[in-house]
């Protein structure tokens, strides 16, 4: 396993089993994708077993009952042990349906992410109460029912309205180690304002609010001191040279019969020791700043808890359903080493976006899968179009665009950027990807869609090397002339795999904004600008994103 931290693109059972060593681990977060929405009924219908893997996508959250399915319920059981005996009866009481596909291509995932925890080390399952007893079932099968910590309980929102039941507002977190040993880091939450109303009720002059201790020993194991102070003599819990001191240092309250009771100070106080019930965690909403634009990104506090109650400085932290990337940058963030894992170029992009903006160069990682010479690139455009576009829309900083019949024809991505200062209008750049091969009519086209679209920039992208016909058609579409630069750009730019990798981009204003992608707030960092990820589309529902088994939307 590479020493610094890694971004993996691909199938997290594969990479874990190819690239993650055995007991190297000390931390693992996971939010695997599951669809609570769907209906009840639907998840424990009966299927055929010969379903495409094909159906399962990166925005749809939902898992199949399949030939791939199929295959990952055999391979556990043929296994044997304990996690055989709980499928074996998962699939007795479920029968062959979604559900049963879900724990069937989740079981094999757990069994690795155990492998690969230290002895020392702590996983955190993220779920729904859709499906969390189904998986506590298969966590106690894997990491052994003494190995449970807690369930916790995260209300992620205040109000919900579902008909005719009560409002769902919570997720819950699955807390396991995998030995007695794990590292275990004190954390403590905000009193709830009526504890603090009822409890810290005295002030100083200054204002400085306190609660009274008790300073007598009775009833204390190993008894105390026994003295005369100020007039009451008792059993106290400190050597009167230590009251004399609290004393000079103001430090004692008395009562109004005189007794004396030490000053605990509601500034001085850590809080309350953490419970299982987590209500002071938001979840993000469309005016946070560290929101990307997707409907299942989890806050950093979420995460920040999480991985500073479970890991110390240096420790390394995996997640092998990454998404955006937020585990990911709170880790960096807090000094630890990382792992993240996804199988959408999608994902990837994103989250090396977000490091770049909250880190600038400052965050040294490597990215294992994506293609790094045109051969991988030719090798990917044949495996898979889609993922062949999203990648090389990566490489120029521009997003995927949602195909639907008759909508965005011609379009495989858009750049938006800003050039006429604050306030000014947004400017869009569209872009087309081609893995095959490519023509004069492909240009012609997309110069069509630009005036469709009233874009001010068109590229097209491709792995072959253009016609001398097309980059005559593209000469002849003119230039967009911007008012920040007042210089001239060409309307329609030809651009190949080959010229990216070889540092050539868009030539578009070079002191204009991007803002294709909501930056995340650059640490330690102030007055960065913030602006929607889909900024011309900000309420864009989810989409179906990839082609490929165990893909989900970024968090």
């Amino acid at each position: 396993m590479p020493a610094e931290n890694v971004l993996y693109y691909g199938d997290n059972l594969d990479v874990l089993r190819r690239h993650v060593k055995d007991e190297t681990v000390d931390l693992v977060y996971l939010d695997p994708p599951f669809n609570s929405q769907q209906d009840y009924n639907v998840l424990f219908k009966e299927r055929a077993g010969v379903g495409s893997a094909a159906q399962i996508g990166a925005f749809e959250d939902t898992w199949h009952w399949d030939q791939g399915a199929a295959a990952a319920y055999q391979e556990i059981v043929e296994a044997g042990g304990k996690v055989s005996d709980a499928m074996r009866a998962f699939r007795t009481f479920l029968g062959e349906n979604d559900m049963m596909a879900y724990l069937a291509m989740m079981a094999p995932r757990l069994l690795e992410l155990r492998r690969v925890l230290k002895s020392t080390g702590s996983i955190y399952l993220h779920c729904d109460p859709t499906a969390s007893h189904y998986l506590k079932m298969v966590m106690d099968a894997i990491f052994g029912p003494v190995n449970f910590r807690n369930e916790i309980i995260w209300k992620r929102t205040s109000g919900h309205s579902d008909a005719e039941r009560y409002g769902s507002v919570h997720d819950i977190l699955l807390f396991y180690v995998k030995g007695a040993e794990a590292t275990w880091n004190p954390t403590f939450q905000p009193y709830e304002e009526a504890y603090v109303e009822q409890y810290y009720r005295y002030s100083d002059p200054d204002g400085r609010r306190f609660m009274s201790g008790d300073l007598g020993a009775a009833g204390l194991q190993g008894g105390g001191y026994v003295y005369e102070w100020k007039g009451v003599t008792r059993e106290w819990r400190c050597p009167k040279e230590t009251m004399g001191k609290l004393d000079r240092e103001r430090k004692i309250f008395y009562t109004r019969n005189g007794i004396p009771r030490l000053k605990r100070y509601l500034d001085e106080s850590k809080g309350l020791p953490m419970q299982d019930v987590w209500t002071d965690l938001e979840a993000l909403r469309s005016w946070h700043a560290e929101r990307l634009g997707y409907p299942t990104q989890k806050p950093k506090a979420l995460l920040e808890r999480i991985i500073l109650a479970s890991s110390k400085k240096g420790d390394l932290v995996l997640d092998p359903f990454c998404g955006c990337g937020t585990t990911v940058e709170v880790a960096e963030e807090q000094g630890r080493r990382w792992i993240g894992i996804d199988v959408t170029h999608l994902a990837v992009g994103l989250m090396k976006a977000r490091l770049t903006a909250a880190f600038g160069g400052r965050a040294k990682y490597q990215v294992i899968g994506e293609p790094t010479d045109l051969a991988g690139a030719e090798q990917l455009a044949v495996e898979d179009k889609f993922q062949f576009e999203c990648w090389a829309l990566g490489l120029v900083g521009a997003r995927h665009s949602e195909h639907k019949k008759g909508a965005d024809r011609g379009i495989d991505g858009r750049l938006l950027f800003h050039d006429e200062g604050p306030g000014g209008a947004t400017k869009q750049i569209i872009l087309s990807v081609k893995g095959g091969g490519t023509s004069s009519p492909h240009v012609r086209d997309l110069v069509g869609v630009l005036d469709r679209e009233k874009a001010q920039i068109g590229v097209l992208i491709s792995l072959q090397e253009p016609t001398r016909d097309m980059r005559k058609e593209a000469a002849s579409a003119g230039f967009y002339r911007s008012p920040y630069t007042e210089r001239n750009h060409p309307r329609l730019q030809l651009l190949t795999i080959k010229e990216l990798f070889e540092g050539k981009g868009i030539d578009y204003p070079g002191q204009a904004s991007n803002v294709t992608l909501k930056r995340a707030p650059a640490v330690q960092s102030r007055g960065a600008e913030n602006l929607p990820l889909f900024d011309a589309e900000p309420n864009q529902p989810s989409r179906k994103l990839s082609k490929r088994r165990g893909a989900k939307r970024p968090r």
